[in-house]
């Protein structure tokens, strides 16, 4: 038997809806504003043919270039070979959703300033650096209020 290659291969899983999710699409879906020089994750919509992305885009982050009544054009990298070449797809609004991936470095960026504003009224030195989450605190538990249970499994009975 031959192995079908068609536009849609493979994507039996990726195009699908998600538990519970299936139906109609959210109207906030259709609600939020995207502008020239958001960044945007590319994620079909099995339940809209329309304005459907090629599989290869699917789960990719862009941004998008330009706007229209009911798409967005986004640019992507899209690998070829040994090379990233950029590309520009037209997808509806939803096959696309806003990214979190700036989300932690936006509010670190916050508050990095809020800290050199206070170190600078202070007159102290602010660390702004992260840091690697350090070992735990050495620690002695005491086996004095809560003796410790040992645990034994249940022996098998054979004769029920």
């Amino acid at each position: 038997m031959g192995h079908a290659a068609g536009l849609r291969a493979g994507t039996r899983y990726a195009f699908s809806r998600d538990f519970k999710k299936k139906g109609l699409i959210a109207l906030s879906t259709y609600l939020k504003q995207y502008k020239v020089g958001d960044i945007v994750d590319v994620v079909a919509n099995g339940a809209v043919q329309k304005g459907m992305p090629y599989k290869v885009y699917h789960g990719k982050t862009g941004v998008v270039y330009n706007v229209t009544k009911s798409a967005v054009g986004v640019i992507l990298y899209r690998q070829v070979g040994n090379r990233y070449i950029e590309k520009r797809i037209n997808v509806r609004i939803e096959h696309v959703r806003h990214s979190r991936s700036r989300e932690e470095f936006l509010t670190r960026v916050k508050t990095n300033a809020e800290k050199k504003r206070q170190a600078k009224t202070d007159g102290s030195h602010a660390f702004l650096k992260r840091q690697p989450a350090m070992p735990r605190e050495a620690r002695t538990i005491s086996i004095k209020e809560a003796k410790p249970e040992t645990l034994a499994p249940i022996a098998y009975d054979t004769a029920i």
